[in-house]
């Protein structure tokens, strides 16, 4: 097994956290939906921007992204400005990418300066006493089993087919992209086919236990399962995942001593007398 992970410190300051979330499927399963969704979002943004250092947003942010020349896809203009704002601000923006929107490239570094991985890193994250290490990734194509995924994987990064697709028109290739989406899992989130398969089937918690008996990590955090999860796999490691925001609206938090996952339930405004 490859244990040769990018390896980064994060000194954090007194009175800051460090914030993770993930699969936000911004454009799915309809506009109307995503536009909710995306407000959402931004409240969410707006709520914990008073005491975060940094915000990691773990894979799937975006149902389809893909970055032509002098194109983006359009959409998504009030959560990509308050990431900007949040930016602006000196809050650091980490995002890692997904199986969804894996077509990065440098436009969110240019505009938001975010940082983007695209394979999992290890991360010392360091209080005024304490060290934790945090090792954070996606968690598309990692674990036993999904050879089929893998092997798409594969093909989807080659540089060659990219630029075979970036000779597609947008709006062709953008449609072809959205029809693909339907077919996700996330299409099936609603009809609550998406469980919890045990200890010995999840493959991203057999992963964990795989890393962890070679190199000790106190958290292990991924999105990508669509589910919220929160299991020890030691005594001394936590593998946690986000979930996703159609139907759950799961964060986590690290304020220097403990990580703790949070539901956001939006504050509506007070009614007028």
């Amino acid at each position: 097994m490859n244990l040769q992970f990018e390896q980064k410190t994060i000194s954090l300051h007194e009175g800051r956290s460090i914030y993770f979330s993930s699969d936000f499927h911004l454009g799915v399963p309809t506009a109307a939906k995503s536009r909710e969704r995306e407000k959402l979002l931004v409240n969410w943004l707006d709520t914990i921007q008073k005491d975060a250092q940094t915000v990691f947003l773990v894979g799937d942010i975006f149902d389809f992204w893909f970055e032509y020349k002098k194109a983006v896809p359009k959409g998504f203009v009030r959560f990509l400005g308050k990431l900007a704002e949040l930016s602006d601000k000196g809050i650091e923006l980490i995002i890692f990418t997904g199986n969804h929107d894996m077509w990065m490239s440098g436009y969110l570094t240019e505009e938001l300066n975010a940082v983007i991985y695209r394979n999992p890193v290890v991360f010392t994250i360091r209080g005024k006493n304490t060290k934790q290490s945090f090792f954070v990734g996606h968690g598309d194509g990692l674990g036993p089993g999904d050879n089929t995924y893998k092997f798409l994987k594969n093909i989807f990064e080659n540089s060659f087919f990219q630029m075979i697709f970036r000779i597609v028109h947008p709006d062709v290739g953008m449609w072809i992209a959205m029809e693909w989406s339907k077919r996700s899992r996330l299409a099936n989130v609603n009809k609550g086919e998406e469980r919890f398969l045990g200890e010995d089937n999840e493959w991203l918690f057999q992963y964990c236990k795989e890393i962890e008996a070679l190199q000790h990590h106190d958290f292990y955090i991924f999105g990508h399962r669509h589910l919220v999860l929160d299991m020890q796999v030691n005594a001394t490691s936590r593998y946690i995942n986000l979930g996703e925001w159609v139907t759950q609206q799961h964060y986590a938090v690290f304020d220097g001593l403990s990580l703790e996952l949070r539901k956001f339930k939006q504050e509506l405004p007070a009614a007028n007398v």
